[in-house]
């Protein structure tokens, strides 16, 4: 990691982006920029900022991943709910020669929860009788249902076990096809998000979960994720990161 630190611009400025100004100007990063609704990044001006940190709506990610090619600027995506354009991104992003990271959950405590749920999906897969399902809960005012985080973590036991071929996320109003997985959602209150996956038997079950107790852990995440792509090119994942960091650990 680079000893230097990134200048910084915030894409969107509600309580996500405020919690990340605030965990990085403590940690002596300098904010040159904020970009809300009435005041737009825009391709015909200059910055001074080196990576911008985008936590603002789903459906302006690929204009700003644009505007921040022509600016050569890199790009730390924490958005989600744009994933059906991703393949039309990283091409842009190659194209241009910049750096950007994206993840579903900047949280590094959510990403040692889906390396768990990786190791006990493979373990249920070996032995008959256990089904298993999720169940997560985010505040009132999030968009996207499911969340990103519940679909990374489908998508883990999708991967790993056999039997379930298949996300169904809608309101069961009949029984469920066993190679369906359910993913069901609530949204309430001020939740900063709760991720349950349940492996239940006829004898028993296994409850693991992730809570997250305030915005915290992500915007960490996500300044750590700013010096990281910081001078770096091409298209990563979050989860890319960390194993530069666990690749010595054998799970």
């Amino acid at each position: 990691m680079q000893n230097k630190k990134p200048k910084i611009a915030l894409i969107g400025y509600g309580a996500m982006g405020k919690e990340i100004e605030k965990i990085a100007m403590n940690n002596k990063y300098i904010i040159t920029d904020i970009f809300e609704i009435d005041n737009k990044i825009s391709a015909s001006k200059k910055y001074d900022f080196d990576v911008a940190i985008d936590f603002g709506f789903s459906e302006s990610v690929k204009e700003n991943v644009e505007i921040l090619c022509s600016l050569k600027k890199n790009i730390v995506i924490g958005t989600t709910g744009w994933y059906n354009q991703i393949d039309d991104l990283r091409k842009i992003v190659e194209k241009n020669n910049i750096g950007c990271i994206y993840g579903s959950n900047f949280s590094i405590g959510i990403q040692i929860f889906q390396r768990i749920l990786e190791l006990s999906s493979k373990l249920i897969n070996k032995i008959p009788g256990y089904d298993i399902f999720i169940n997560e809960l985010h505040h009132k005012r999030k968009k996207d249902s499911p969340s990103g985080t519940a679909l990374t973590l489908a998508n883990i036991i999708l991967k790993n076990v056999e039997s379930k071929n298949e996300i169904f996320t809608d309101r069961c109003n009949d029984k469920i096809s066993p190679e369906q997985l359910h993913v069901a959602s609530v949204r309430g209150g001020e939740l900063a998000g709760t991720h349950t996956v349940f492996l239940d038997s006829f004898s028993d079950t296994i409850e693991l979960t992730h809570r997250a107790k305030n915005r915290t852990a992500f915007a960490e995440g996500a300044v750590s994720a700013a010096q990281w792509i910081f001078r770096k090119k091409g298209f990563f994942t979050f989860e890319q990161m960390l194993n530069e960091l666990w690749e010595d650990i054998d799970a």
